[in-house]
C-alpha cells in the first residue's frame, strides 16, 4: 500500500524542523509540491532549500503541479462553497499525482508550512481522496512549528497570560467583532489588516511577516501607535514580493 507523510516544516527556517520531521523527510521517495505561480516561486524554493539542508541528494524525486486558482472574490454565503470547490480541485490533483507518480511500495510526502493541524487543508483533502475510493493509501502526520509559535518566540512573549484563554481566529472572523471573554487573540489569514478596527482600544499588537525567512519583518507595540507603521511596511513588502504571509497577536489590557 502507498504511504503518505504530511510533514510540518515550520514557518520557513530550515532549522525549525523537528528531528521527527527530518527522519520522515529522509524516508520519503517522492515529495509533492504545488506551484502557486511565478509570484510565489520563492515558496517552492524554500521547500527545495529545506530538502537540500536535510536530505541526501539523489535519494528522492520531486514532483510539482500547478495549484488550482481559488475564487478570492467570493464573500458572504458564497465563501464556503468557493473554498469547497478549491479543495475538491486540489483533491483531484493530489489523487492524480498519487496514482501516476507514486509506486505502490513507495512513500510520498506533502510538505506543509507550519503545522498541518492549523489552518491547512492537506489532511481534509487526503480524507476526501480516501472517501472517493479510487486510490488507497495510509498516511501519518508529523507536527511542525507553526507561524503562531514562531511569532511569539520572535517577540519573546507567550500566547496566553496566567489563567487566561487564548483564541486563534481569522481576519474574516475578527471583522465580525473582538471575541468575547478573550483578551489574547491570534489572527491569521488577514488580507485586510482588520486590526485597524481596534485602534481606539487599549491593545498591544505583536505582528510578523515572512516569519523564519530572510525577509522576516517584526513590529510590536501599542496598536494605536503601530497600526500605521504595520500598514506601511506591509504594503512595501507586498509590493516588493508580490505576496505576503503575516500573523499577529492582539493583547487587550484588562479593563
Amino acid at each position: 500500500m502507498r504511504k503518505i507523510s504530511v510533514i510540518g516544516i515550520g514557518a520557513g527556517d530550515p532549522d525549525q524542523l523537528t528531528l521527527q520531521a527530518v527522519r520522515a523527510l529522509r524516508s520519503t521517495d517522492v515529495f509533492f509540491i504545488l506551484d502557486k505561480g511565478e509570484l510565489k516561486s520563492d515558496l517552492v524554493q524554500l521547500r527545495r532549500d529545506i530538502l537540500e539542508a536535510h536530505v541526501p541528494e539523489g535519494t528522492y524525486r520531486l514532483v510539482e503541479a500547478r495549484d488550482p486558482e481559488r475564487d478570492r472574490s467570493a464573500a458572504g454565503d458564497a465563501y464556503f462553497p468557493a473554498v469547497g470547490d478549491w479543495r475538491s480541485a486540489r483533491a483531484g490533483i493530489y489523487e492524480r499525482l498519487l496514482v501516476e507518480e507514486l509506486g505502490e511500495d513507495e512513500t510520498g510526502a506533502f510538505l506543509v508550512w507550519g503545522d498541518p493541524a492549523l489552518y491547512d487543508s492537506t489532511l481534509g483533502i487526503l480524507q476526501e481522496i480516501l472517501d472517493r475510493g479510487e486510490v488507497t493509501f495510509s498516511y501519518d502526520v508529523v507536527p511542525g512549528i507553526s507561524s503562531v509559535s514562531a511569532l511569539v518566540a520572535k517577540h519573546r512573549t507567550g500566547l496566553n497570560r496566567v489563567a487566561r484563554p487564548v483564541q486563534i481566529t481569522t481576519g474574516r472572523r475578527l471583522a465580525e467583532g473582538f471575541p468575547e471573554g478573550v483578551d489574547d487573540v491570534v489572527v491569521m489569514l488577514d488580507a485586510h489588516q482588520t486590526f485597524r478596527q481596534y485602534t481606539d482600544q487599549d491593545i498591544d499588537i505583536y505582528w510578523g511577516a515572512y516569519i523564519g525567512t530572510p525577509d522576516e519583518i517584526l513590529v510590536s507595540g501599542p496598536l494605536a501607535e503601530t497600526a500605521q507603521e504595520i500598514e506601511r511596511v506591509r504594503a512595501q513588502a507586498r509590493e516588493r514580493k508580490g505576496w505576503i504571509m503575516d500573523t499577529y497577536l492582539l493583547r487587550r489590557h484588562p479593563r
